[in-house]
C-alpha cells in the first residue's frame, strides 16, 4: 500500500502525559521516524523473554527493515505510539489495518492487528494498559471498530491487559496461541475500569507527593533568613521523620551539615533516594535543578519559587517549559508559586511549605490555590478548635499555587480513600476542569463531605482554565447537584466545615432552639425560616438558668422525636465568669454525648470562653466504653465504576474517631447558615442513595437519527438545522414540535390556515420578534379568516414588510403555562441541560435550572420543581395544575438526544405550552456540529501544558 505519511500530518493532538499506577507518570506520543536510535536502544533493554512473547520466535535483535517499519508510519492503516520517560522508549504499542494493503482509501476495514512490547524494568506500572487506551482512542479515530490480538499462552500479564480493559471481547485457542478480539466500543464496563485506574494512579501521585520518606530543599541559604532556609527550618521544627537534606549549589565543598540537616551541593551528590525536593532558587535556576532531580529519581517537587505565569507571557511559556521538563521523568508539581505541602500525620510530620509551625492534627483536608487565603484558614481552625487535637485540625494541606500540574482534582484523589480525613475544604480561585471536578465531587460527597469557596469566574494570573460559555451561577449550580457544600466567604468555610467535622449528620430541618434569652432566641428562629428550615418556637431558659438547666433542657430536646438539630443561644448572666463557662460547657457535652445522633450547635454572644470551654470539654470527656457510629455504606453515583468493576472498593462514611465538639459560633445567622447547609448536604446524601434511572423509549429510533446526523454533518462541518430537518430528528425521539407554515402574503395565510384548521396562530419569526408577545409579535386565537387577514395587516403595518416580519401561521395548542427546554453541550461543562418558565421568568430574572447529561427520572422531576417558578406549574392561587409528568419526559427525552449524539451540541425548545393534559412543542431549534476528537469516553490524559 502506498505510504500516506505525505497525506496526514503528524497527529499533535495523540500526544499525552498520563500518570501510571505508581504516580509516576509517562508521556504517550506517536513514533516517528526520527525515533529510530530510540527504537534500537529501547529494545536492546527489553529482555530476550520479553522479546520470545511479542515476536513468538528468538528475536535477538531487530533488522534494519524492522526498525523503518515500525517507526514509518502513516497514521490511518499503521500507527505506533511510544511512552517516553526522560525522552526514551520505556513501552511500545502499534496496529496495523487487517487487508488495508491494496485496498482503496474509500473502503478501508474496520479491524487491526494490535501488538504491545514494554520494557522489563517498567513492567507492573500500568504502561500497557494506558497504552491501550490510547492506541483504541487513535483506531476509533481512524474508523477502526475492532482490535485482534495474537498472544501466548504462557504470556499472562499481557493476556490480563486485554481481559481487564473492560471491552466487549471473545477469546479463541487454536495452534497454541490465544486470539483476542475486541470491540473497540466504550462499554460501561470500559469506562468504569478506565475511571478506576485513573483515581488510583492519581490518588497514588499524590499520596507520594504527601508521604516522603526523605526531602531535599533546594535553594537554602548558608545564613539565617530566605525562602529556601525558612522551609528547612519548618520541616526541622515539625519533626519530619524521614531523611532531610540542605541543598545549594555554593554550599563549599567541606560543608558537611547545616542546622544539623545533611548539606550538599546538589541534589546529584545525595547518597540514596530523594522522593520530594522542595525548590526555592530564582525561576531562571529552575530548569538545572528540575534536571538534577529528575536524573536522581526524585518523584515529585513543590516549586515555590516565583516568575511563572502568575508574572505575564514570558513566564506563562516558562511555567509550560517547567511542567514539560518535569514530566518527561516521571515528576509530578506542586506549583510553580506554591505555598507548599502539610501533612500532620504522626508517622510524617511534614511541612514543607512556609506556614512557621506544623497545624494542630485532625480530621479535614484543606486545599487553597492562595497561599495567604491557605495560612488564613489554618489560622482560623486553630483558634475556633481551641487548641484541641483531632477535633479542627488538619489532616493534610495543600496550595497548588499557579496549579500548573496537580490541581483540586488530583486531590479530592487522594482524599477520597484517605482515612486520616473525613471532612474537605477547598479554596478555588478557579477549576481548570470543571467536568472532572464535577465527577469527582459527586463520588467524593457521597462519602464525605466537600465545602467549597469558588472563586467568581476570573481566573487569576497564571491559572490555566478552559473556556465555558456557562454563567458562574450556573456552574455553581451544577455543582451543588453534585453534591458539593458551596459557600461563599472563607468564614462560611470554617464555620461549616467546623459543624461537619464532628457533628452528625441531620435528619431532617426540625430545630429546636432553647436558650437563655428571649431576644437571642427569636433572632435565631427567623434566621432559620430565612434559611429554609423549620424552627420550633424557641425554648426560653431566663437569664437566671443555671448549667444545670441547660443540661436538662438540651437532653429533653434532643429525645424530642420531631427534633433534627438543637441550637443553644447563651448570654452572659450576671456575676458568671469563666468557671461558669467551663460548667456550661461541660452540661452541654454531657447532654450532647447521650444523644449522639443529633447535631447540637451553640450560639453565645460576649461568651469568649464558651467556646474555648467547649473545645476543653470535648478534649477532657471520658472516652473508656465510648461506641462510634458504624459506618454506613456508600452507594456510588450513576457516573462511577459499577460493581462489578475491578474499581476501588465502596467508600464508607467514617466514623468520629475522637470526642465530640459542639461548635460555637458569635452570631445567630452564622450558625443557622452552616446547619443550613449540613440540612441540604444530608438531603443530597438520601437522595445519591437512590439517583433514579434513565429511562428507555420503545419509540426512539438511536441509529436513525445517528443516519440522519451523519448525513446533515456531511454537507458542511456545523449548521443550523431547518424546521423540516429539526423537526425530523426530534421526531426520532418522540419529541413533535407542532408544525408552522410560512406566510408571506396574506393569502398563503389563509390557505396556511384553512391547511391547519381554525383557530391558528399568526408570529413573527424575524429574530428580533421571535417570542416576543410583549410587542406584539404574535396574534392568538384567530378563529376565521377575517380575523387572521385583520391580524396579519397589524402585524406588517406595525413592524414592516413580510420578508422583514416573516410571519408563519401555526393552529392553537391548547392553554397552560409556557415554558422553555434547552441543552447545550459546553466545552468546560459538557452536556447541560436546562428549563425554566418562557419570557420574563427566565430571560429577566434568569430563573433556570440546570442538571448534567444524562439525566435520570429523579433529575427531571427535581429539574422542574427546582426554579422559584414552579409553583406556577402546580396550580398557584387556585389555578389547575399542569401535566408535569408529560414535562418531565419531554425532558429526558431531550437528554437522551443529547447524551446519545455527542454532534447535537444545542437544542431549543421554545416556547412548550404544559397544559393540565399533554404538552406542545410550538418552536424548536438544533444545532450540530462534528463530535470532539477526544471526549469523556476517551483515554486517561493529564491536561495539557
Amino acid at each position: 500500500m502506498q505510504s500516506t505519511s505525505d497525506r496526514h500530518e503528524y497527529p499533535a493532538h495523540w500526544e499525552a502525559d498520563v500518570v501510571l499506577r505508581d504516580g509516576g507518570t509517562a508521556r504517550i506520543r506517536p513514533i516517528t521516524a526520527d525515533d529510530a536510535d530510540r527504537l534500537v536502544s529501547f529494545y536492546e533493554q527489553v529482555s530476550d523473554e520479553s522479546k520470545y512473547y511479542r515476536f513468538f520466535a528468538p528475536y535477538p535483535r531487530l533488522s534494519a527493515k524492522d526498525v523503518h517499519r515500525f517507526t514509518h508510519h502513516d497514521f490511518v492503516d499503521r500507527v505506533g505510539l511510544a511512552a517516553t520517560v526522560g525522552g526514551e522508549f520505556i513501552a511500545t504499542v502499534r496496529y496495523d489495518r487487517i487487508g488495508a494493503d491494496g485496498m482503496p482509501a474509500s473502503a478501508p476495514a474496520d479491524e487491526a492487528e494490535v501488538a504491545f512490547l514494554v520494557q522489563d524494568a517498567h513492567q507492573g506500572r500500568g504502561v500497557a494498559s494506558a497504552l491501550l487506551e490510547h492506541i483504541a482512542a487513535v483506531a476509533r479515530e481512524r474508523g477502526i471498530r475492532r482490535f485482534a490480538a495474537e498472544v501466548l499462552p504462557a504470556n499472562t500479564k499481557m493476556i490480563k491487559v486485554f481481559t481487564d480493559a473492560g471491552y466487549t471481547q471473545k477469546r479463541s485457542f487454536e495452534d497454541g496461541v490465544v486470539r483476542l478480539e475486541l470491540d473497540l466500543e466504550p462499554t460501561e464496563r470500559s469506562l468504569a475500569v478506565q475511571y478506576a485506574r485513573e483515581h488510583r494512579a492519581e490518588a497514588r501521585s499524590v499520596q507520594r507527593l504527601l508521604m516522603p520518606g526523605s526531602v531535599a530543599v533546594v535553594g537554602v541559604g548558608r545564613h539565617p533568613g530566605g525562602v529556601g532556609r525558612g522551609i528547612l527550618g519548618n520541616l526541622r521544627e515539625a519533626g519530619f521523620t524521614g531523611r532531610l537534606y540542605a541543598v545549594n549549589r555554593s554550599f563549599p565543598d567541606g560543608l558537611g551539615e547545616l542546622d544539623g540537616v545533611p548539606a550538599r551541593r546538589s541534589v546529584r551528590d545525595i547518597d540514596g533516594p530523594v522522593d520530594l525536593a522542595v525548590v526555592a532558587v530564582p525561576a531562571e535556576h529552575v530548569p538545572a535543578v528540575v534536571t538534577e532531580c529528575g536524573e536522581h529519581g526524585v518523584q515529585g517537587l513543590v516549586v515555590v519559587s516565583a516568575g511563572y505565569a502568575e508574572s505575564g507571557p514570558d513566564g506563562r511559556e516558562r511555567q509550560r517549559a517547567l511542567v514539560r521538563q518535569a514530566r518527561a521523568y516521571g515528576m509530578r508539581i506542586i506549583g510553580p508559586n506554591a505555598f507548599g505541602l502539610i501533612n500532620t500525620s504522626p508517622a510524617v510530620r511534614l511541612n514543607a511549605s512556609l506556614a512557621p509551625e506544623l497545624p494542630r492534627p485532625g480530621r479535614i483536608g484543606l486545599f487553597a490555590q492562595s497561599g495567604a487565603i491557605g495560612i488564613a484558614l489554618l489560622s482560623r481552625l486553630h483558634r475556633r478548635g481551641g487548641g484541641v487535637t483531632g477535633v479542627t485540625g488538619v489532616s493534610t494541606f495543600v496550595s497548588a499555587g499557579n496549579r500548573a500540574d496537580v490541581s483540586g482534582n488530583d486531590v479530592l484523589q487522594y482524599w477520597y480513600d484517605d482515612p486520616d480525613t473525613d471532612v474537605v475544604l477547598m479554596y478555588l480561585e478557579s477549576i481548570g476542569n470543571p467536568r472532572k471536578f464535577t465527577r469527582l465531587a459527586r463520588r467524593t460527597a457521597a462519602a464525605k463531605p466537600l465545602v467549597v469557596v469558588q472563586g467568581s469566574g476570573t481566573a487569576p494570573q497564571g491559572h490555566a482554565v478552559r473556556a465555558t460559555r456557562l454563567p458562574h451561577a450556573t456552574v455553581s449550580a451544577l455543582l451543588r447537584q453534585a453534591g458539593v457544600i458551596r459557600v461563599d466567604t472563607i468564614t462560611e468555610l470554617v464555620d461549616t466545615g467546623l459543624l461537619l467535622a464532628r457533628q452528625p449528620l441531620p435528619a431532617g430541618p426540625r430545630v429546636a432552639i432553647l436558650g437563655n434569652s428571649e431576644s437571642l432566641g427569636v433572632l435565631t428562629y427567623d434566621q432559620c425560616v430565612a434559611a429554609g428550615l423549620r424552627p420550633h418556637r424557641p425554648i426560653d431558659l431566663t437569664t437566671a438558668a443555671s448549667a444545670e438547666d441547660f443540661r436538662t433542657a438540651l437532653a429533653r430536646a434532643l429525645a424530642d422525636d420531631t427534633c433534627d438539630a438543637v441550637v443553644v443561644t447563651a448570654i452572659p448572666a450576671i456575676g458568671e465568669g469563666p468557671p461558669g463557662d467551663a460548667e456550661l460547657a461541660e452540661a452541654l457535652r454531657s447532654a450532647a454525648e447521650a444523644v449522639p445522633g443529633k447535631p447540637v450547635l451553640v450560639v453565645h454572644v460576649e461568651l469568649g470562653g464558651l467556646a474555648e470551654a467547649l473545645s476543653a470539654a470535648a478534649s477532657t470527656a471520658p472516652q473508656a466504653g465510648a461506641q462510634p457510629p458504624e459506618p454506613r455504606r456508600v452507594r456510588p453515583s450513576q457516573q462511577l465504576p459499577p460493581s462489578n468493576a475491578p474499581a476501588e472498593p465502596a467508600a464508607t462514611e467514617p466514623a468520629a474517631t475522637g470526642p465530640r465538639l459542639i461548635p460555637a459560633y458569635p452570631a445567630a445567622e452564622r450558625a443557622v447558615r452552616a446547619l443550613a447547609e449540613a440540612v441540604r448536604y444530608a438531603q443530597w446524601r438520601r437522595e445519591a442513595a437512590e439517583p433514579g434511572r434513565v429511562p428507555e423509549y420503545d419509540d426512539i429510533d438511536e441509529k436513525g437519527a445517528a443516519r440522519l446526523i451523519g448525513g446533515l454533518l456531511a454537507r458542511g462541518q456545523g449548521l443550523t438545522l431547518s424546521t423540516e430537518a429539526t423537526s425530523e430528528l426530534l421526531g426520532r425521539y418522540g419529541i413533535h414540535v407542532r408544525p408552522a407554515l410560512p406566510a408571506p402574503t396574506p393569502d398563503a395565510a389563509a390557505d396556511a390556515a384553512r391547511a391547519l384548521g381554525y383557530p391558528v396562530a399568526v408570529k413573527a419569526t424575524a429574530p428580533h420578534l421571535r417570542h416576543r408577545a410583549d410587542l406584539g409579535g404574535v396574534r392568538l386565537d384567530l378563529a376565521d379568516e377575517e380575523q387572521l387577514r385583520r391580524a396579519y395587516a397589524e402585524l406588517t403595518d406595525a413592524f414592516g414588510k413580510p420578508d422583514e416580519v416573516r410571519p408563519v401561521v401555526q393552529a392553537m395548542a391548547p392553554r397552560g403555562v409556557d415554558t422553555v427546554v434547552r441543552s447545550v453541550i459546553d466545552p468546560a461543562a459538557g452536556a447541560v441541560l436546562s428549563f425554566g418558565l418562557a419570557g420574563a421568568a427566565s430571560q429577566l430574572l434568569g430563573d433556570m435550572a440546570h442538571r448534567l447529561v444524562p439525566v435520570t427520572d429523579r433529575d427531571a422531576a427535581s429539574l422542574v420543581r427546582s426554579i422559584r417558578t414552579a409553583p406556577l406549574l402546580f396550580g398557584w392561587r387556585g389555578s389547575t395544575p399542569v401535566d408535569t409528568p408529560a414535562l418531565e419526559e419531554l425532558l429526558l427525552r431531550v437528554s437522551r438526544l443529547v447524551h446519545d449524539h455527542p454532534e447535537v451540541v444545542a437544542v431549543t425548545l421554545e416556547p412548550v405550552v404544559v397544559a393540565p393534559r399533554g404538552l406542545t412543542v410550538l418552536g424548536a431549534s438544533v444545532r450540530l456540529a462534528p463530535p470532539p476528537a477526544r471526549d469523556d469516553l476517551g483515554p486517561r490524559t493529564l491536561p495539557a501544558y
